[in-house]
């Protein structure tokens, strides 16, 4: 070979190792690093989710990266705590070369509490490169299903239910008037009416159940009647909703409403005929006290509430604003009551025209559908809330009882029913409503107050709505009272009965949606 060939050569072989190792040192710079991103999560194997109930007090939490992580990168990136307290100690291991994570609460949760797990941008792959996607995971824990009172029999269980309803109105009337103090407005001095005709009804149970003697139901019956006769301000014979406890005035409802609420007259008034029925002893006390009530049932103008002659009874009078209120009482409702006493009544009687016409509206009431399986037969679709189907038949026994519209046996039944059956499907997603978690009624809730029903649900559950239906449906009331009292009774049971409502929704924790320096029960 000739010299000039060699040196060509050799530069040739300079060139390609120069280029060799040009690329070689390139390539570093030009390839992208691998991407740091979280490619899934479970929690208890669940994938996929933000927003998890009914979670276990001690939770495994896997979340698998892309890339293997830096482990000194992860304490900064992940934590866990109690919504609106503090932070909570985590145990962290590894798995898949460190490309995943598990995160476990190093202490249980508490139960039905409400935690956050937050996984941030600060989390680094063992290459340096921080994570593209961050997420955030809120996990509300289950029930504590351990029985928190003693087991007694059905028997015991209902009496003490009763007796400690009955001890909210025995020890907390007004010391004056004797009548039932107004709950939710947080002066001691108004009383309810027809909350105070419930009541009356509550001392007779009182009296039947062996919680106070005959003797002592009879005084407080004659303080309560003594100024309801002869203290309280009324109008046409009718009474207010609330009433000063002590001097007997109207106090309003609303701006409007400051005189005669003409339903809940009739629920005053059903209290009041039932204590009649009662005292029906021949001694002086008790006849005076069946006089007494039977001039302030015989008072009430029933007949002056058709509003000059019309075909329908009215709710409010004011003095003031006189029917400016303007409601007619029209079914299916609450309000069968009304009509009941009102064509009863021995001296300001209605006739029947006023009840087919005002009432029924011609039988406009009537629905007929199918809810949930169960026929309705009458009222708004899905039945409304469950005191439509309490409060009259608090007076009336709806079993045997027909009319050219309704079997009122079915109507109460399968009112209760279709609630029921509705918490049960649970069309919202709500948390906890099962067979043992169900009841749509008026209660309190968080923001206020609201009539719960199916076609209104809010994710409010009111023990009274199931335990007040056992007549109707006597199994599945009896399975939520006893879930009630045994599972969730540390957070429901109070001294004087059950809180007026509660959610295990959002909140991760029954709600007791007022609050009372006196335990009060739902009334």
């Amino acid at each position: 070979m000739k010299p000039n060939q060699i040196n060509n050569i050799s530069s040739l072989l300079l060139l390609l190792i120069f280029i060799s190792c040009s690329k070689g040192k390139g390539s570093g710079d030009d390839t992208p690093p691998v991407r740091m991103n979280l490619v899934s999560w479970s929690v208890n194997n669940v994938s996929g989710k933000t927003d998890y109930d009914n979670v276990p007090v001690l939770p495994e939490m896997r979340f698998r990266f892309s890339a293997p992580v830096k482990r000194s990168s992860v304490t900064n990136a992940f934590s866990l705590s109690e919504v609106s307290a503090s932070s909570v100690a985590m145990n962290v291991s590894y798995a898949d070369a460190d490309s995943t994570v598990i995160i476990k609460p190093a202490a249980s949760f508490g139960f039905l509490k409400k935690y956050k797990l937050t996984l941030t941008r600060l989390l680094e792959s063992t290459a340096g490169r921080t994570l593209e996607n961050a997420i955030t995971i809120d996990l509300r824990t289950q029930l504590d299903s351990s029985r928190k009172f003693p087991q007694l029999t059905d028997d015991q269980l209902l009496t003490k239910v009763q007796a400690q309803t009955f001890k909210y109105f025995w020890d907390f009337a007004h010391p004056v008037s004797g009548l039932a103090r107004e709950r939710s407005n947080g002066s001691d001095n108004v009383t309810a009416s027809g909350g105070s005709g419930f009541g009356i009804m509550a001392i007779l149970v009182g009296i039947e159940r062996g919680f106070i003697t005959r003797a002592q139901g009879l005084t407080r019956l004659q303080t309560i009647v003594n100024f309801l006769k002869n203290t309280t301000v009324k109008h046409k014979g009718a009474f207010p909703h609330w009433i000063d406890g002590n001097t007997g005035a109207t106090l309003p409802f609303s701006t409007k409403d400051n005189g005669a609420d003409l339903v809940e007259t009739s629920y005053l008034i059903m209290g009041l005929l039932c204590a009649r029925q009662y005292f029906g002893d021949a001694d002086p006390t008790e006849t005076m006290l069946r006089n007494n009530i039977n001039e302030i049932w015989q008072n009430v103008e029933w007949d002056w509430f058709r509003r000059g002659g019309q075909q329908v009874l009215y709710w409010h009078w004011s003095p003031q604003y006189e029917w400016d209120m303007n409601l007619p009482i029209s079914g299916w409702n609450e309000c069968l009551i009304t009509y009941v006493l009102a064509a009863s009544s021995p001296t300001h009687s209605i006739p029947a025209s006023v009840y087919t016409n005002g009432w029924t509206r011609n039988g406009a009431f009537v629905n007929g559908g199918i809810y949930n399986g169960y026929r309705l037969p009458l009222g708004p679709a899905f039945g409304g809330p469950l005191f439509l189907s309490h409060y009259s038949f608090l007076g009336i026994n709806p079993n045997g009882l027909t009319d050219a519209y309704a079997n009122y046996a079915d109507q109460t039944r399968n009112h209760t029913l279709i609630n029921y059956s509705h918490c049960l499907n649970n069309p919202g997603s709500f948390a906890g409503y099962s067979d043992s978690i169900w009841g749509l009624t008026a209660s309190d809730i968080p923001a206020g107050y609201t009539a719960s029903s199916p076609t209104n649900d809010l994710g409010v559950i009111a023990p009274t709505a199931a335990i007040s239906s056992l007549p109707f449906t006597p199994a599945q009331s009896m399975a939520a009272l006893h879930f009630f009292y045994y599972v969730l009774g540390d957070k429901l049971w109070k001294d004087y009965g059950f809180i007026d409502a509660f959610s295990l929704n959002k909140t991760g924790m029954p709600v007791r949606t007022w609050q009372s320096t006196r335990d009060q029960s739902s009334s």
